[in-house]
C-alpha cells in the first residue's frame, strides 16, 4: 500500500508531506517538512521502520538561510543506535549532539514536529484499533537542529470514531488526544497539525 499524506500545522506556521509505502509489520516513508519557527526551514527526510515497525533508518537533511544540517540515526538488528550529523555555515540553532546511551532499548525514532512518527508505537501496541496502553523511550530528534535526545512518552487508547480512534498522548505535562484512522496514521494533532490529503478528503482513512 502507497499513500501519499499531508498535513497542515494548526498554527499556520508548518507544513508536511510524506509519501508512505506500508507492508506487513514495516513501512518506508520520504517526506518533506517545513517550517519558520524557530528560524525559516525545509527539511527533508527518509525513514524506514520495520519489522514489528522498529526504527531502522531515520535519514534527515534541514537547510535555511546560510546554513544546512544533516543527521543519521540508525538502529541494528541488535538494537545499537548509532548517530551522525554535520552541521554547515551559520546559524543560532544548538549543535546537532546525541548519546545513543540515552536511548539504549529504545525501538522509535520521534521526528520532532513530524504526526508520522507517532504511528510506529500505535501500529505495534494496536492502539489504533483496540483498548490499551504503552509506556516507552523514543529517540526524539528536535527540529531544525537535529539534535536527538531520550523522550518518555506514553499511548492511551481513547476510543473509536467516525474514521478510526483517538489515542491519547502524552510526554511530561504535554497532554493530546490523537485522532487516527485505521490504518493508524494520524488525522488531527491538537496543537500541531491536521491531515488535509490522504489517498481521499480530509479526515478519510
Amino acid at each position: 500500500m502507497q499513500r501519499q499524506l499531508v498535513w497542515a500545522g494548526t498554527d499556520a506556521w508548518r507544513a508536511e508531506s510524506a509519501l508512505v509505502a506500508a507492508g506487513e509489520g514495516r513501512f518506508a516513508a520520504t517526506g518533506v517538512q517545513l517550517g519558520v519557527l524557530p528560524v525559516p526551514y525545509r527539511l527533508d527526510y527518509r525513514l524506514e521502520a520495520g519489522p514489528a515497525w522498529v526504527t531502522r533508518l531515520l535519514d534527515v537533511t534541514a537547510v535555511g538561510p546560510g546554513w544546512r544540517r544533516s543527521a543519521r540515526l540508525t538502529r541494528d538488528d541488535a538494537g545499537r543506535w548509532a548517530y551522525r550529523a554535520v552541521a554547515l555555515g551559520e546559524s543560532d540553532l544548538p549543535e546537532p549532539v546525541c548519546d545513543p546511551g540515552s536511548f539504549e532499548g529504545a525501538l522509535d525514532c520521534d521526528l520532532g514536529l513530524s504526526p508520522l512518527t507517532n504511528t510506529m508505537p500505535m501500529l505495534r501496541q494496536g492502539l489504533h484499533r483496540s483498548p490499551g496502553a504503552v509506556d516507552l523511550t523514543m529517540a526524539w530528534m528536535s527540529v531544525p537542529d537535529l539534535a536527538v535526545v531520550a523522550s518518555v512518552q506514553r499511548y492511551d487508547y481513547v476510543g473509536t470514531t467516525a474514521t478510526g480512534s483517538a489515542v491519547r498522548f502524552s510526554s511530561g505535562s504535554f497532554v493530546a488526544d490523537l485522532t487516527v484512522d485505521g490504518d493508524g496514521f494520524v488525522i488531527d494533532y491538537p496543537g500541531l497539525a491536521r491531515r488535509v490529503a490522504g489517498d481521499g478528503p480530509p479526515g478519510a482513512p
